[in-house]
């Protein structure tokens, strides 16, 4: 493997996008051999957790995903769009991406943003470097897409708060390390103002991590107890009681750069439909493809803003939508192009297929439902009354 020098790929961070991109497309095709067993992969996801911990591994030690981060964090510097750069020239050659790209640009920026200084600088880059994995303590039983009312309480006891509740839809939290939690710090009555965010060791005593198998087979969600879990008050991020502005923040990075990563896969995945698909009729590709675009122009929109520190409003909102809707469409058209395929072939393109098809079901719910989407967008953007 041709690790390329730190200082060569560091000194990118000053680069234009389009250096970075021809760069790392170089890089890519000059370790094509040795990269090429990251794009077949295990079904075990133990096994796909450990390959993929590998390729992150190497992408940190060659610098590639340390560009636009802080130096202070382990990064290179520079802007976020760089490391959006990264994510989607991977998935265009056909690599996955790592498990914690979906981690660090959700998680990653709201840590460098609200945790303390040091906390964030010891923390970040053993995530960067794929020695740890995070994940995202929101939804419950009872408020999935309303977080206004969600109920685990944490309850002030001097130098910590003492955590006792129920998570649901945690994704691969019996691999985390670690958990950004939301948690009630106010009275039940005070909804999205009583919310505070803590960063949670998922090693602490009291925290019981039940797996929860979703359709397509994987053991992606998890539920997650709490029982009186110490939690040391200097892991809070944020304000107390002000956690509600760190989960805004958090979803806007989950619907925008997490979209960006998301609409590169989809067009990859859409250049594999004509092949694996060749009945679907050209009008119904193109439309796919118009949605698929229309994706990647918000999203482009969304990230540079994020790249920029600008403000995003509802803007995250029509990302979060237009992903749903082309990745329903798109996975929809294979289905009918190649019905046999899908429902009768046992080759692993047929395997790859069918889990993609079953888990686009869950794309109009995961990150904010749909209809709670949409609205956001009718009361705040088109000025409509609510209900």
């Amino acid at each position: 493997m041709t690790a390329v020098a730190d200082d060569r790929v560091a000194a990118l961070a000053h680069a234009s996008v389009a250096e970075v991109r021809v760069a790392f497309q170089q890089w890519l095709a000059g370790n094509a051999d040795e990269l090429r067993p990251f794009k077949q992969l295990s079904t075990r996801v133990d096994e796909v957790f450990a390959a993929l911990s590998r390729l992150q591994k190497l992408l940190y030690s060659t610098g590639w995903i340390r560009l636009g981060w802080p130096e202070e964090v382990g990064g290179f510097g520079g802007p976020l769009v760089l490391r959006a750069v990264v994510s989607e020239e991977l998935a265009a050659a056909g690599y996955p991406p790592p498990f914690s790209f979906g981690t660090q640009e959700v998680l990653g920026p709201a840590v460098v943003r609200f945790a303390p200084p040091e906390l964030a600088a010891h923390t970040l880059p053993r995530l960067l470097r794929g020695d740890e994995t995070w994940c995202q303590g929101f939804s419950e039983p009872d408020a999935g897409s309303d977080l206004g009312s969600l109920r685990l309480r944490a309850v002030d006891d001097g130098e910590v708060w003492r955590v006792t509740g129920e998570k649901i839809w945690t994704s691969w939290a019996q691999f985390a390390d670690r958990c950004v939690l939301l948690a009630r710090t106010g009275p039940l009555e005070s909804a999205h103002k009583g919310i505070t965010a803590l960063f949670v060791d998922m090693d602490s005593p009291g925290i019981d991590v039940r797996p929860l198998r979703s359709m397509n087979g994987d053991d992606e969600f998890c539920s997650l107890h709490f029982d009186d879990v110490v939690v040391p008050k200097s892991r809070t991020l944020g304000e107390v009681n002000a956690g509600w502005a760190v989960a805004m923040f958090i979803l806007s990075c989950e619907r925008g750069a997490a979209a960006w990563q998301r609409q590169a896969w989809l067009r990859w995945r859409l250049t594999t439909m004509t092949t694996d698909a060749p009945d679907v009729p050209d009008t119904t590709a193109g439309e796919a493809f118009t949605l698929v675009h229309c994706l990647r122009l918000l999203s482009r929109r969304t990230v540079r803003a994020l790249s920029a520190g600008e403000q995003l409003g509802v803007h995250p909102s029509l990302d979060k939508l237009m992903m749903s809707t082309a990745e329903k469409f798109l996975f929809d058209s294979a289905l009918r192009g190649a019905p046999e395929t899908l429902l009768l072939d046992d080759g692993s393109s047929a395997r790859d297929w069918r889990s993609d098809y079953l888990y686009s079901r869950a794309s109009s719910i995961y990150g904010g439902a749909a209809e709670i989407q949409r609205n956001i967008i009718a009361e705040r953007m088109l000025g409509l009354p609510r209900g």
